[in-house]
C-alpha cells in the first residue's frame, strides 16, 4: 500500500498490486473549483416545475469542516455551500429559499432558538411555492429541537425534515450528502410530519425518517445514531428515491400550518440516582422552578423515604412533578409496586412511554400556556404529536 498525504490533511491509499509505475512530478495544476454560482449553475436552483422546498441552516457538524490550523471542526459552511454539494437533488426537486438565522453548534442551543426556528419554519411552510422545509442542525441536541417543533407547529400541513451529520461535510466519510438527499425526498413527499432523516445503518444504504417526538441520539459517533424509541420509524428512504412507509403518518394537506412557539424555561429535568440529595429539589423550588421532570429508575422508582416526602411537599405547593424512565425503552407504571403507588399518592404523574427529553420539552411548552394543575396534567397526558403510544410493542427494542 502506498499512502499519500493530501493537501487537505487526509490520507489516501493505493494498492501496490494495481500500480504499474510511479513517477514524481514537480507540480500538479489545481483542479477547477466545483463551487460555482448556485443561482446560475446548481440544478437545485434551476427554474422548473419540480417541487420546491426551503432550507434553513443553523449550524452544526453538517455545516462544518476541519480547521487544520487548530485541529478541530468548526461550523463554516453556509446553507448555500451545502446545497451545492448535493446537485443530485436537482433531478427531482429545487431549493426555493435558503435562510440562516444564526449559526451554532447544537450544544449551544437555547429554548429561545427553538422558538425562533419555529417562527421561520412557520413562515416558510405557509408559502404556496414551498412543499416542505429542511432544517440543517447539529446532532447533539437535534432530537430536542425536533421535539420542540413537534409541539410548536400545530396543524402541520407540510413536512419539516431535520437533517444533521455525524461527520463534517468536507470528509470522505461524511454522511451529510446522503442525509440531505433523503431529507429532500421527504420534504417533497406526501408526509406532513416533523421528523429527523438520517442514516439507518452505518453504510450508505438508506435513511430513516423518524417522528420528532419519539427519536433520540443513541450513539456519540455512529452514522446511524438516531433511533426511534418505543416506536417504528415513519419511513425508510432509499438513495434512488424509493420511500417505504413503515408506520402510519399525517398526510400533506391544504390548510395553513399553525404557530405556537412558546416555552417556560423554569423547568427542571433531573436524573435520579442512588444517593440523590433531596436538597437538590428544594433548591429548584427556592429558585422559582415551575415544574419537574424526574428521570427515575425502572418503571418510575425514586428513593422511598428520602424523596417521596419531598415530592409530596412540592406537589402540595402546586408545582407539578412528572416521572419518566431512564431505561429509555419501556413504560412508566406507577401502579405496580407499593413504592410506586406511594409516589403516585404523593402527587407525581407518570408519563407512560414518553421519552425524557420530549417530556422536558413538552412540560416547558405546556407551562407556557397554563399553570393550572388540572390543565397541566391533562395536556401532558394528551397525545399531541405521537409522543405517547396507547400500547407497548415487543418488536421495537434496540431495533
Amino acid at each position: 500500500m502506498v499512502v499519500i498525504k493530501l493537501d487537505s490533511g487526509y490520507n489516501t491509499g493505493l494498492s501496490l498490486a494495481h500500480i504499474a509505475d510511479i513517477q514524481k512530478v514537480s507540480h500538479v495544476a489545481a483542479l477547477p473549483s466545483s463551487h460555482s454560482d448556485p443561482e446560475k449553475d446548481s440544478p437545485s436552483y434551476s427554474s422548473s416545475d419540480k417541487p420546491g422546498f426551503s432550507v434553513i441552516g443553523v449550524g452544526g457538524t453538517i455545516a462544518s469542516k476541519v480547521e487544520y490550523e487548530k485541529g478541530g471542526v468548526i461550523a463554516k459552511l453556509s446553507p448555500e455551500e451545502l446545497t451545492r454539494m448535493v446537485p443530485e437533488i436537482g433531478s427531482f426537486a429545487q431549493v426555493r429559499r435558503i435562510l440562516s438565522p444564526f449559526t451554532k453548534m447544537s450544544e449551544d442551543m437555547m429554548p429561545s432558538d427553538w422558538m425562533a426556528i419555529a417562527r421561520i419554519c412557520h413562515e416558510e411552510l405557509n408559502r404556496p411555492d414551498v412543499q416542505g422545509v429542511i432544517l440543517t442542525h447539529g446532532t447533539d441536541t437535534l432530537h430536542y429541537t425536533a421535539a420542540a417543533l413537534s409541539f410548536m407547529l400545530p396543524n402541520l400541513s407540510k413536512p419539516v425534515v431535520l437533517v444533521g451529520s455525524q461527520r463534517s461535510s468536507d470528509r470522505g466519510s461524511s454522511d451529510a450528502n446522503m442525509n440531505l438527499i433523503a431529507g429532500a425526498r421527504v420534504a417533497v413527499s406526501d408526509m406532513a410530519e416533523v421528523g429527523i432523516c438520517m442514516h439507518g445503518s452505518t453504510s450508505d444504504e438508506y435513511c430513516l425518517f423518524i417522528r420528532g417526538s419519539s427519536v433520540r441520539k443513541m450513539h456519540s459517533t455512529r452514522r446511524d445514531a438516531f433511533r426511534p424509541i418505543n416506536r417504528v420509524p415513519i419511513a425508510r428512504v432509499e438513495y434512488d428515491g424509493k420511500i417505504t412507509p413503515l408506520s402510519p403518518y399525517r398526510k400533506r394537506g391544504d390548510g395553513l400550518t399553525g404557530l405556537d412557539a412558546v416555552f417556560e424555561e423554569k423547568v427542571a429535568f433531573i436524573k435520579i440516582y442512588p444517593g440523590f440529595s433531596p436538597e437538590v429539589l428544594d433548591y429548584y423550588v427556592d429558585t422559582g422552578c415551575k415544574g419537574f421532570v424526574l428521570e427515575a429508575t425502572g418503571m418510575g422508582h425514586v428513593h422511598s423515604t428520602r424523596l417521596i416526602p419531598v415530592i409530596h411537599r412540592i406537589t402540595e405547593k402546586g408545582i407539578p412533578v412528572f416521572i419518566t424512565s431512564q431505561t429509555i425503552y419501556g413504560r412508566v407504571n406507577l401502579e405496580v409496586y407499593t413504592n410506586l403507588r406511594l409516589l403516585q399518592d404523593a402527587g407525581a404523574i407518570g408519563l407512560e412511554d414518553m421519552i425524557s427529553e420530549t417530556a422536558y420539552i413538552k412540560l416547558g411548552w405546556v407551562l407556557a400556556h397554563t399553570q393550572d394543575g388540572k390543565e397541566v396534567r391533562e395536556m401532558m397526558l394528551s397525545n399531541h404529536s405521537g409522543e405517547i403510544s396507547p400500547s407497548s410493542r415487543t418488536d421495537v427494542f434496540l431495533n
